[in-house]
């Protein structure tokens, strides 16, 4: 835990008398504003304390997502202000609130968007916990880990598998989550011909799945840098939107959050194959013609995730085992950072560094 003492500021080099017992840095969101006007705040709050069924977090690492750029830039609506971004989170259990007992201080776990589910409604009920209608989620409702410290619910943190070092391990926590369960929905098959459109955080860990189910994966990115990364990953072939894959897919992914994708991924499936969206934000689908779902096509959204899901995928990237791609940047810099995603000049995926 932070104790009582001085700290340099890093924002003005300038030592200041602050009592830090019971507080921490933190990147705060006081209201939504675009990523280039430094809308995130490196300020000091205070350190939340574990209610009953929660543990306290110490983060080392902070995977930084599109997700969150859409959350500092407006996209989503506000849903909690302040808050505190960030949704894959690694750290260390720090203290575990009343009513806990799964997880000890010192286990190292990972933190994802899916916060907390009621448990009850008929979504929960039937394994649908993704679309629960008072589900909460990590770095929107809930204050996440663009921080030194952040509470979670138990049931809703997920060991890390050894193998994986802290900053390799944070992308796993929604890239790769989302990216496996996008794959289930597509019903991609062993030796089918899959489309990857967009070649970022997720897709760089999708087409490691996927090649190992055996399946052949092709990368539509607009930057050549990307379609570089891709083929270096195991694509076997990388083009940008306005080159039609050579041959037709059996189904395809969109990560990219753009909507003028959607009618060339279609284009691009057999008949009967299916077009997966894997963002929860993109811009508006232009107007198309029916006859590009036409012969069983089907267009379908990815919302959230499951516990099963990280489950699941956590052990099939230890088997495989997937390696990310990670740059990485001080806590600091976290405006930095997203803005570098938006430019989509981040191979791979971003990683804020926070407790080494």
């Amino acid at each position: 835990m932070p104790e009582r003492g001085t700290r340099r500021d890093v924002r003005s080099g300038l030592r200041r008398s602050c009592a830090y017992y019971g507080g921490m840095k933190a990147c705060l969101l006081r209201a939504p504003a675009p990523v280039e006007t430094g809308p995130l705040e490196y300020t000091e709050v205070p350190t939340p304390e574990p209610r009953r069924g929660e543990v306290l977090v110490r983060v080392r690492a902070c995977g930084i997502c599109r997700t969150d750029l859409h959350v500092v830039e407006g996209e989503l609506p506000v849903r909690k202000s302040p808050v505190i971004p960030g949704h894959q989170v690694v750290g260390a259990v720090e203290r575990c609130g009343p009513e806990t007992g799964r997880l000890r201080p010192g286990t190292r776990v990972g933190i994802p968007w899916l916060h907390r589910t009621c448990g009850a409604c008929e979504y929960c009920r039937g394994g649908r916990e993704n679309l629960c209608e008072s589900a909460a989620f990590t770095g929107w409702v809930a204050d996440g880990g663009y921080a030194e410290y952040m509470t979670a619910p138990e049931d809703f943190v997920y060991p890390i598998p050894e193998g994986f070092g802290d900053l390799e391990a944070a992308p796993l926590l929604c890239a790769g989550i989302i990216g496996f369960r996008a794959l289930r929905l597509s019903g991609i098959a062993a030796g089918g011909r899959l489309g990857l459109y967009g070649f970022g955080a997720a897709a760089h860990v999708a087409i490691q799945v996927a090649r190992d189910r055996g399946v052949e994966v092709y990368a539509i990115t607009r930057h050549a840098r990307h379609r570089q990364l891709a083929l270096e990953m195991g694509a076997v072939w990388a083009g940008d939107s306005t080159a039609p894959p050579p041959q037709k897919l059996n189904a395809a992914i969109i990560f990219a959050p753009a909507g003028e994708l959607v009618p060339a991924a279609l284009r691009a499936v057999r008949k009967g194959g299916t077009v997966t969206l894997g963002g929860i934000h993109m811009s508006p689908i232009p107007q198309m013609d029916y006859s590009l779902l036409y012969h069983e096509r089907v267009l379908r959204s990815v919302a959230n995730n499951t516990r099963r899901d990280g489950e699941e995928f956590l052990a099939a990237a230890a088997r495989i085992p997937v390696r990310t791609r990670v740059q990485l940047f001080p806590l600091a810099d976290a405006n930095r950072a997203l803005q570098s995603l938006k430019n989509d000049a981040i191979a791979g995926a971003g990683v804020l560094t926070i407790n080494p």
